[in-house]
């Protein structure tokens, strides 16, 4: 009898030992929320495409963690900073969402990872671009996965006054995103040597850019750069080119164009455009082989945007893997703690302010000539290191920084 009370009693310790470990994963699920645009501007770059990224990679992880099932969920913040919030608040409150993921436009990402801060969960941005997220208004429970705009005007804006262009206009999109990138920029053009000439601020998602592209090719600039994105980028690039200011000899430039707006616009419109990315799909057998299925999936080849989610959904898998818990703080140190090796990534490392860096590359769109298909698009310039393309940590204002 005393044998079978002391067997009841090891097995009783034995499960209460096994629930404990268990119940490190909160609600016996880990619940990936992705919040993006679905049908505006940034649809193409993030959107399906972002949601299908983290989905892909959670199936290739095996759908579990730790034991646990991970779900991911998805809505559309319509470029919202109200709607992007109320739908964070209610995904962490309500449906116990445990990682926000993406979040383009910055006027949305910057309050979502302000609310994830005050709920304590993890929020891995993509698809947004200011470098404030990381700068003044970084935080313990975020991380900036793919790139920023100092980035962007960093490896652009040097290479650009070193070979001769040294004079700016910028047309910008009048919200958080289009101003930092435009600061970022401008600040680079100006301690490179060079000097902006002006600029022009014109109203988020917008079709006539006739008034900001004729200011712009009166100001007799070297070059125009387009601090704004997606759609508003390729209905300026198209504008741009009725208007002769290529012909005229000025130099465009788009500081964020993704690999689906000059697929949009096509080769002829866009052959000798200089972008930064963060990912190209034909890079090397790893990049292509992930690219061909995103391609079968979603009908084109993933940007840096998706191609970093897929990244940064592993990541966080691995993370949770390690230390048997999905608690926000733990998971934020052991991701810190682990450098980032897969395509996307060589030797990847997450700064105390929450900025991954990785290497960035300068990319020249090629002359029809040069293509061989439809997606061969790119030739390389330049690849710049990580800690060359991305703002120093003691530059950015971080409060998390300790010097």
């Amino acid at each position: 009898m005393q044998k079978l009370i002391a067997a009841v009693a090891a097995g009783l310790a034995l499960a209460a030992t096994s629930g404990a470990a268990q119940a490190q994963i909160s609600d016996d699920v880990v619940k990936i929320g992705v919040l993006t645009d679905m049908s505006s501007l940034y649809a193409d770059a993030t959107g399906k495409g972002s949601l299908v990224a983290v989905e892909m990679a959670v199936a290739d992880y095996g759908g579990r963690v730790a034991g646990k099932p991970v779900q991911v969920v998805a809505a559309d913040h319509q470029n919202k900073p109200d709607v992007g919030v109320n739908i964070a608040r209610n995904w962490y409150d309500n449906d116990k969402v445990d990682a926000i993921f993406d979040v383009p436009t910055s006027s949305v990402a910057l309050p979502v990872s302000a609310l994830t801060r005050e709920k304590n969960r993890i929020n891995i941005n993509s698809g947004g671009g200011s470098s404030d997220i990381t700068g003044v208004a970084c935080s313990p429970n975020t991380v900036h996965w793919t790139y920023d705009t100092y980035a962007l005007s960093n490896v652009a804006g040097k290479a650009m006054v070193k070979r001769g262009e040294d004079t700016w206009f910028f047309v910008t999109a009048d919200y958080a995103f289009g101003m930092a990138l435009q600061r970022d920029a401008a600040n680079v053009v100006k301690e490179s040597g060079g000097k902006v000439l002006g600029e022009v601020r014109h109203p988020l998602n917008s079709s006539d850019f006739s008034s900001f592209l004729l200011q712009a090719q009166a100001s007799k600039a070297k070059v125009v750069a387009l601090a704004n994105a997606g759609g508003d980028t390729t209905n300026a690039l198209k504008q741009a080119s009725e208007f002769g200011l290529t012909q005229g000899g000025q130099k465009m430039i788009a500081l964020l164009q993704e690999i689906t707006d000059t697929h949009a616009l096509g080769i002829n419109a866009t052959q000798g455009l200089i972008v930064t990315d963060a990912f190209y799909w034909d890079m090397n057998d790893e990049t292509r082989a992930f690219s061909k299925r995103f391609n079968d999936k979603v009908g084109h080849m993933p940007t840096m945007i998706q191609a970093g989610l897929y990244s940064a959904t592993m990541h966080y898998l691995k993370a949770i893997d390690a230390i048997r818990t999905d608690a926000a703080p733990k998971v934020m140190e052991q991701m810190r703690a682990t450098p980032v090796n897969d395509f996307f990534a060589r030797n990847g490392k997450i700064r105390i302010d929450g900025r991954m860096v990785h290497d960035m590359y300068l990319f020249e769109v090629k002359k029809p000539e040069e293509s061989k298909g439809e997606w061969d698009l790119y030739k390389l310039i330049a690849t710049v290191p990580g800690d060359e393309a991305f703002r120093p940590l003691d530059k950015g204002g971080c409060p998390l920084v300790t010097h």
